[in-house]
């Protein structure tokens, strides 16, 4: 069987990790990667990248571990291997704190990652707000320094990448034999998907190097996650809201509730302030469908809207994707043979 031509659409941390994937894994594929926008131009760049998850509605919660595990495995063997500071991937300690004692003590992810308990009456002390909180260690992807680190792992696995604008599957379905659609909140109009929509998240990058220990309210909206170079702290998460520059009331909000967790913060230096859209969507879309495309019928594998778990879900949901791009395969192969 003769070169198979994929192309996989967005250059966030999904598209990179699914291109990767079909790369690796298929050698008898050409796998070329389209985005108009590449590091550090992507909503992955600003991602704080620490890895947990929330439940999805509509999906089996046995898909959602793999989906958390195969992640978590795969960005651990970096973290604990030389690639680490290149591939702006570490191990990351430190608690999530609740108001109110959470219905669910102990989610689903907490199998995968390392040491996970409830704290002490003594650790919550310190948060005198909080009645309950979790322990953990987890591990922090930092795309800024992982996207051109899996560009280089995918140019070196064969594949090309182009910068280009697209505005629908038409203007690809005639070069290629896949297409792969990891646009993000791009999807809207790519697809047509009205179901994705953005959460806007403002975070800031503060000197800290005192801090060592993340910390998350429970309710996700107030965090402070120590990098390699700088702290993350945040955050919002305002639905439907598409605007892309800094709030100063934001900023404001961010120090002041931060500030309550961590107290030292108040004498942080900000270094820089940022926004990203968030791709939505009430359940990831990871699926495969047959489009009509200029008279001819074009396999096309979804794999986008996950809000703001991409960083945690990427290599998981890749893993799914290049499973459908396989089954494409395999129907191609039968329909040579007839």
């Amino acid at each position: 069987m003769k070169s198979v031509r994929v192309v996989v659409v967005g250059a966030g941390v999904i598209g990179f990790s699914t291109a990767v994937c079909i790369a690796e894994a298929l050698p008898l594929c050409s796998v070329t990667l389209l985005a108009d926008k590449f590091s550090p131009e992507t909503t992955s760049d600003g991602a704080a990248g620490i890895l947990f998850a929330a439940k999805f509605p509509d999906i089996p919660l046995e898909r959602q571990k793999c989906w958390f595990k195969d992640s978590f495995d795969h960005l651990l063997a970096i973290a604990q291997s030389q690639h680490s500071p290149e591939a702006g991937v570490m191990l990351s300690s430190g608690w999530q704190i609740f108001k109110e004692v959470p219905a669910d003590k102990k989610p689903f992810w907490s199998e995968s990652v390392i040491g996970f308990r409830n704290m002490t009456e003594a650790e919550l002390k310190r948060f005198p707000d909080h009645k309950f909180g979790q322990a953990f260690t987890t591990i922090k992807c930092e795309c800024s320094s992982y996207l051109p680190w899996l560009e280089k792992r995918f140019r070196k696995a064969g594949g090309k990448v182009e910068q280009r604008k697209i505005n629908n599957l038409q203007e690809v379905s005639h070069s290629y034999d896949i297409i792969v659609n990891c646009s993000g909140l791009g999807s809207k109009t790519l697809v047509g998907d009205n179901m994705v929509y953005p959460v806007r998240g403002q975070v800031l990058k503060v000197e800290a190097p005192w801090l060592q220990h993340f910390i998350r309210d429970g309710d996700g909206k107030t965090y402070i996650y120590p990098g390699i170079h700088s702290v993350t702290v945040g955050g919002t998460r305002q639905e439907d809201d598409w605007r892309l520059q800094v709030d100063e009331e934001d900023t404001q909000s961010i120090l002041v509730r931060c500030s309550r967790l961590e107290p030292s913060l108040t004498k942080a230096k900000v270094l820089s302030e940022w926004v990203g859209l968030r791709p939505s969507r009430r359940n990831p879309r990871v699926e495969r469908e047959l489009v009509q495309l200029q008279g001819r019928r074009v396999p096309v594998v979804h794999n986008y809207g996950h809000g703001g778990w991409g960083v945690t879900l990427a290599w998981g949901t890749a893993l799914d994707a290049l499973g459908l791009v396989r089954q494409c395969l395999r129907e191609k192969q039968l329909q040579a043979k007839l």
